[in-house]
């Protein structure tokens, strides 16, 4: 780790970011992606900080939208509008005429009246639309509750019993143009075993549009793989080369076709952390509480769904002791850590809360009317 005596110039708490890292592992990713010849769409709520997204974009990644300020945003960092996808289940028709007149790639098109409404406004606008249709395949990805996507109870996508009538919507539509179909089936997603799964599911709905007389030049599976927060030092990129051998093995191309993903977590969040310092060390019954100047409202996926982040104290190297990591915002939650092995840690030590480079600072908010916590990076050292 860094030595802390580099961050003294900077009021915590803040987001810093390793640039070289975040380079290293578009490196690994793209070449992968050049192996198989496939394409992607970076997911910029995972981060959506404005040298992050240079980095991907000079990677010559596209990018993956949820909102028509997402769009916006993306088209205004430079994004070549033909790599722009823009998914969601409730898109409004100002986002879609944003993407309408931003000449996007593709709609992730998740519903039958979706598709009529982006149909009406094309027509509008005297365009004609570029959409996926976005599939519910019914696979489980074993990750948690709250960012598992693709099985049946979930909001997201079609499902495969409204396909004869998804098929007649497309095809009564002249304003709007399949061009494929879309799969996402969650995130955090550690067992690639789900990505064979969600393949075999994929070669059999192809199959459903293709003898229904559909061309299908794009297939998007998404994004969802998963990095390692325990133990992130030791695994600092994610094995991407297991993970597209899986899929060449697996998933039927059909001729011509383009394979899309649309990577986020995976590319960023082992580049970033959350670095606090301690406030006060305060006794509990049977255990200290270490009280950062860091709170949810900084980083809020412990609080959210008790996400595990790995927490090192960077100025102190004396004996082992158990705290409970908690921030200064009014509410119980507000914890980072239970009960973790830090060094014997007292007011004003540096700590980094690590693997935040993906829904940390893009999440952050002003509860409290705490302030918005400054970005740095390993350039300005």
């Amino acid at each position: 780790m860094i030595n802390p005596a580099a961050f003294e110039k900077w009021e915590t708490p803040f987001y810093y970011y390793d640039l070289s890292l975040l380079k290293e592992t578009l490196g690994v990713y793209t070449s992968c992606l050049n192996k198989y010849g496939y394409h992607a769409h970076y997911a910029l709520k995972a981060n959506a900080n404005d040298r992050i997204l240079e980095e991907i974009r000079l990677a010559g990644l596209g990018a993956d939208c949820v909102s028509g300020n997402e769009v916006t945003l993306a088209l205004q960092s430079g994004f070549d509008p033909q790599k722009v996808v823009f998914a969601g289940v409730g898109k409004t028709d100002k986002e879609i005429i944003t993407a309408l007149k931003g000449d996007i790639f593709s709609f992730n098109c998740e519903s039958i009246p979706e598709i009529e409404v982006i149909n009406n406004l094309a027509a509008g606008l005297g365009k004609k639309a570029r959409i996926s249709l976005r599939i519910n395949p019914d696979v489980d990805a074993h990750t948690h509750k709250y960012i598992t996507t693709g099985k049946a109870q979930n909001k997201f996508g079609i499902s495969h019993w409204m396909f004869d009538q998804v098929w007649d919507v497309v095809s009564r539509c002249t304003h709007v143009q399949l061009i494929g179909l879309h799969f996402h089936v969650g995130s955090q997603i550690t067992n690639i075993g789900v990505f064979k799964a969600l393949c075999h599911r994929v070669n059999e709905f192809q199959r459903w549009f293709v003898n229904k007389g559909a061309e299908l030049p794009v297939v998007n599976l998404g994004g969802g793989l998963g990095v390692n927060y325990h133990a992130p030092f030791e695994h600092r990129i994610v094995d991407f080369n297991s993970f597209f051998e899986l899929i060449h093995q697996n998933l039927i191309v059909l001729p011509g076709q383009e394979v899309h993903f649309e990577p986020g977590r995976a590319l960023v969040a082992q580049c970033g952390y959350l670095i606090s310092r301690v406030i006060y060390v305060k006794k509990g019954r049977g255990i200290k509480f270490a009280i950062l100047d860091a709170g949810m409202n900084d980083l809020i996926r412990p609080a959210l769904y008790s996400a595990h982040h790995h927490i090192v104290n960077l100025s102190s190297k004396g004996r082992d002791m158990r705290y409970q990591v908690v921030g200064p915002v009014c509410e119980s939650s507000d914890r980072f850590a239970k009960s973790v092995l830090l060094p014997q840690t007292q007011r004003g030590d540096f700590i980094a809360l690590c693997t935040a480079g993906a829904y940390g600072q893009v999440m952050a908010m002003r509860y409290n009317q705490r302030d918005i916590a400054p970005a740095y990076y390993s350039d300005q050292l």
